[in-house]
């Protein structure tokens, strides 16, 4: 039996008609807010100053991501992130980054030692290398033939603390709360492109070896230009599962809001881990190719730091899946 094309797109409308309005595609007629730099937690008023002088200045969003995590990369008092960062059992500061263009070009490190600024290998490893990820004592002496410095990175207050876990701690995996914060920042220059950071020196005492979210792109970090970008902080265990990064772009692409966005893929891991959702903390960034943002967390206490035209650089707690 033939269909007529009248009845064939009547039939159509009236399913497109019951769609949710937050599944249907991706649409440009939105006004744009932009330049605008978001960032993780409360030490991303620093890393968003250093980037505003760069996309206030109508530079690449690119640069203004490495310059801006820069900050608490440097920053010996930041003890999840760079230089200061609490180390492995084994007493040794291994640093973790990804860096994601406007072109879905992307550079990572993992488990690198000895390196102030991670954030900078791993651009170097996106425009130098045929790779997306150098790891360990390769990422180590790709940054060394590169002009990067070898410094100690343990300072005498990390040294300190670990010692002090030492006396009462079990070498063996466990659920962590003792330090995991990330710095992940997204930016949108004036010519409306999109890129991200991601840097951490990981979760505290962690199992040398051990490998969060934050420098596997997808996860801890994810730009597409045509859509949006995201990032997370938290345990990274937890968003690798979900590949977090990419789950939160693909629902913007879908239609939904940042925000909403956000909130999806902190459901999803809810579902999947009922039970040990309600101890843990994941929080998850977002910002879409008109400027737009949103942020949610498994808990409350997940601050992100923003900055563009109409708000300077001020900070603000998001939303939570409990205790909101």
């Amino acid at each position: 039996m033939k269909t007529s094309r009248r009845h064939f797109l009547k039939i159509s409308g009236a399913l497109a008609s019951l769609l949710p309005l937050e599944s249907l595609a991706f649409s440009p007629a939105k006004s744009i807010t932009k330049p605008l730099v978001i960032s993780t937690w409360n030490f991303g008023v620093g890393a968003n100053a250093e980037a505003w002088k760069i996309l206030s200045q109508q530079g690449r969003s690119l640069d203004a991501v490495e310059k801006g995590v820069q900050v608490p990369e440097a920053d010996p008092t930041e003890t999840s992130v760079g230089l200061g960062g609490l180390p492995d059992r084994d007493g040794r500061v291994t640093l973790d980054a990804c860096i994601m263009d406007e072109f879905a070009n992307c550079g990572a490190v993992a488990c690198l030692e000895h390196i102030v600024h991670p954030i900078s290998v791993a651009r170097k490893v996106m425009e130098l290398t045929p790779h997306v990820m150098l790891v360990g004592d390769g990422a180590l002496q790709f940054a060394l033939a590169n002009g990067f410095k070898k410094e100690n990175l343990l300072t005498p207050d990390s040294e300190k603390a670990w010692k002090e876990w030492l006396q009462k701690a079990e070498y063996k995996p466990i659920v962590n709360i003792e330090n995991h914060d990330t710095i992940g920042m997204l930016a949108l220059d004036v010519h409306q492109n999109l890129s991200g950071a991601c840097t951490t020196s990981g979760m505290a005492y962690k199992m040398h070896g051990r490998l969060g979210d934050s420098p596997i792109i997808g996860a801890g970090l994810y730009v597409d230009n045509e859509v949006g970008a995201a990032t997370s902080s938290g345990l990274g265990e937890e968003v690798i599962r979900i590949v977090g990064s990419h789950l939160v772009v693909e629902l913007m692409r879908q239609g939904n809001s940042p925000q909403k966005a956000c909130e999806l893929a902190v459901k999803r891991i809810v579902k999947k881990q009922p039970e040990k959702s309600k101890q843990i903390q994941v929080g998850f960034l977002a910002v879409n190719k008109f400027g737009e943002y949103g942020a949610y967390a498994l808990q409350k206490g997940f601050t992100y730091a923003l900055y563009s035209n109409e708000i300077p650089n001020l900070v603000f707690e998001a939303k939570s899946y409990y205790n909101s």
